[in-house]
């Protein structure tokens, strides 16, 4: 009976040293799997086109500053995009803009990739490219912004975007440099300057 119970002792021990081994592996795996996400080139992202006819790759812009900039058709900053053509066009050898068209900000988004490809062609003669309408924030925010916001993917700190226009520039390795909230024009000093340096 001694014998018996002394080998169901061992065997139960024998057990729970191999769950705490297994969980010991679940946690390294996990550590690993968080480790990659946050460690996320920049360059890894894709987006589909406004017409959603092809994608736009971030790694196809390496070698040059990239300037990520949501926009809207129907906001007091949508005058901006006239500043953005002007940038792209004076300095487009050393810059890439690329506008992510959002509704998020009282609905000042609110049309078709055609309304918006129209709109932006004609009247102001837009272009660098666009993606697909997309969320900035919240439970659908995209995994680009996903990236550019938070510390955890960016290693430099969290931003929140805060209304249309607000932009985020990457230097010639894909790596984050500043966020502008949408007081900062595209022909702004502070913003030229920066992409210059």
């Amino acid at each position: 009976m001694k014998n018996t119970l002394l080998m169901a002792l061992v065997i139960w021990a024998s057990s729970c040293t191999s769950t705490k081994k297994n969980n010991t592996t679940n946690q390294t795996s996990m550590s690993t799997q968080n480790t990659t996400t946050q460690s996320k080139s920049f360059y890894d992202f894709s987006i589909a086109k406004l017409d959603e006819n092809g994608a736009i790759n971030m790694a196809d812009y390496k070698g040059k500053k990239i300037l990520i900039v949501n926009v809207a058709s129907k906001c007091g900053y949508t005058p901006q995009y006239e500043g953005l053509q002007k940038l792209y066009t004076e300095h487009g050898d050393k810059v890439q803009i690329i506008g992510f068209p959002c509704n998020q900000f009282m609905g000042q988004e609110p049309g078709g990739k055609e309304d918006i490809a129209s709109f932006c062609q004609k009247n102001y003669g837009v272009t660098f490219p666009l993606t697909t309408k997309i969320d900035v924030k919240g439970k659908d925010q995209h995994a680009i912004y996903e990236w550019l916001t938070s510390k955890v993917y960016n290693g430099i700190d969290d931003y929140k975007v805060g209304w249309n226009f607000n932009k985020f520039l990457l230097d010639e390795n894909g790596k984050l440099i500043a966020h502008y909230d949408s007081g900062v024009t595209p022909m702004s000093e502070e913003l030229v300057n920066a992409i210059l340096k």
